[in-house]
């Protein structure tokens, strides 16, 4: 047997006015994603468990049939896995967005879609002035991501827990709020805020910014830190599940994810996590993993990075690229090797309206051998809630998939 997932990230969404009421997914023209609703089942997952924030770790951990109430212990860890950073029993791993903050207001958390190659001398720069520096009963590291996504570790020389239970907010859901309203108040919180002010005038200084407010682009103003955590223990998929894996993604976190489950990674050319992705390539590139894997799991972080910039016609036009571009070529692809199985499912959900992540269940479509299909006609939110077909906690839908 053969496994497809198609994460197309943050896509269930909400009535939009600018969509004629309809949702992206009612919108958009998606023959393949509902050619499985008619060849299987529609349902609803809901992957965030209301003690935890919804976001792409929590989330992509359930997806993938963890219970996060277990075994998630924050989203940078998640991270420093795909980057190959090792976390020792006393680090704190800390994600270290590259933010636009002008006028004390969150104005951009991606800084205008800063490249790495940018982002990356920033980084270098701020390792530089305060990387090795003691704080708190452990020393820092900086290091460089993918474009404004990037990882401070924090040392520890002894076991400390001074970040336990500490409330950081994500900066991708707070577009446009005074930023001085969400920053961490406790004790352990109080030297991340330190250290986002220490980092505002060595990137106002550096070559970097200058050039690109010269070029009429936004500087990266600070580091935005949150999502602090230590390095997490989880059973690989193999051990639990029975079978090897393989994921597609431009996105440390969900790629780290993958990596912590025992997955291989593949690293797709042109994938950039934005809209801009190559959509073709992770096609092709999931076509050809499915010769040497069990389960071939592609995520798309376009949907949501729309969803966050309130691109409603966007949101639209990547769900449509995925499903020509990926969905497509996988469905023709599969019965070259027999009984196969393939699951759409969005991690959670990302509305236009807000433009931040939301609590709720998601829609799912999957078809293949074994599954008997519903009678549903689309794949969409509005069948999705009217099938009867639902998973509350969402990692039991991994279970039924398998």
């Amino acid at each position: 047997m053969k496994y497809v997932i198609v994460i197309p990230d943050g896509c269930t969404d909400e009535p939009v006015e600018a969509l004629g009421g309809l949702t992206p997914l009612q919108a958009a023209k998606i023959p393949n994603m509902d050619r499985i609703a008619q060849a299987g089942v529609v349902g609803l997952a809901n992957n965030v468990p209301a003690s935890l924030t919804p976001a792409s770790d929590v989330a992509t951990l359930s997806l993938f049939g963890y219970d996060p109430l277990k075994v998630y212990t924050g989203r940078a860890p998640l991270e420093t896995a795909a980057m190959g950073i090792h976390l020792g029993p006393n680090d704190w791993a800390v994600r270290c967005n590259l933010v636009y903050v002008p006028d004390g207001h969150m104005r951009d958390f991606t800084a205008g879609h800063i490249t790495s190659e940018d982002g990356q001398e920033l980084i270098h720069a701020l390792q530089k002035e305060l990387g090795g520096k003691e704080v708190g009963g452990g020393t820092l590291e900086f290091h460089a991501g993918v474009s404004y996504r990037n990882i401070l570790v924090w040392r520890g020389k002894t076991a400390s827990s001074q970040f336990e239970g500490m409330k950081t907010q994500p900066p991708h859901d707070i577009p446009d709020r005074a930023v001085a309203d969400y920053l961490p108040q406790t004790e352990g919180g109080k030297e991340l805020v330190s250290l986002m002010e220490a980092s505002k005038p060595i990137l106002a200084a550096h070559p970097i910014n200058q050039r690109r407010i010269a070029e009429g682009k936004k500087p990266a103003t600070q580091i935005w830190l949150w999502g602090q955590g230590k390095a997490p223990q989880i059973r690989s998929f193999r051990e639990t599940y029975g079978k090897n894996g393989a994921i597609l993604s431009a996105v440390d976190l969900v790629r780290g994810v993958g990596v912590l489950l025992g997955w291989h990674r593949i690293d797709v050319p042109g994938a950039t996590g934005y809209l801009d992705t190559n959509y073709a390539n992770k096609g092709k590139y999931a076509v050809e993993a499915l010769g040497a894997f069990d389960l071939v799991c592609v995520h798309v972080e376009a949907p949501d990075e729309a969803s966050h910039e309130g691109k409603a016609d966007e949101k639209v036009r990547a769900l449509e690229r995925i499903d020509e571009h990926i969905v497509g070529p996988l469905r023709i692809a599969l019965p070259r090797y027999g009984d196969y199985r393939i699951l759409i499912e969005p991690d959670h959900r990302t509305t236009l309206k807000t433009r931040a992540h939301a609590y709720g269940a998601v829609a799912f479509a999957a078809e293949g051998t074994g599954i008997t299909p519903d009678h549903s006609t689309r794949y969409d939110e509005l069948t999705a809630a009217s099938s009867g077909l639902s998973f509350d906690p969402g990692w039991h839908l991994m279970k039924w998939f398998l």
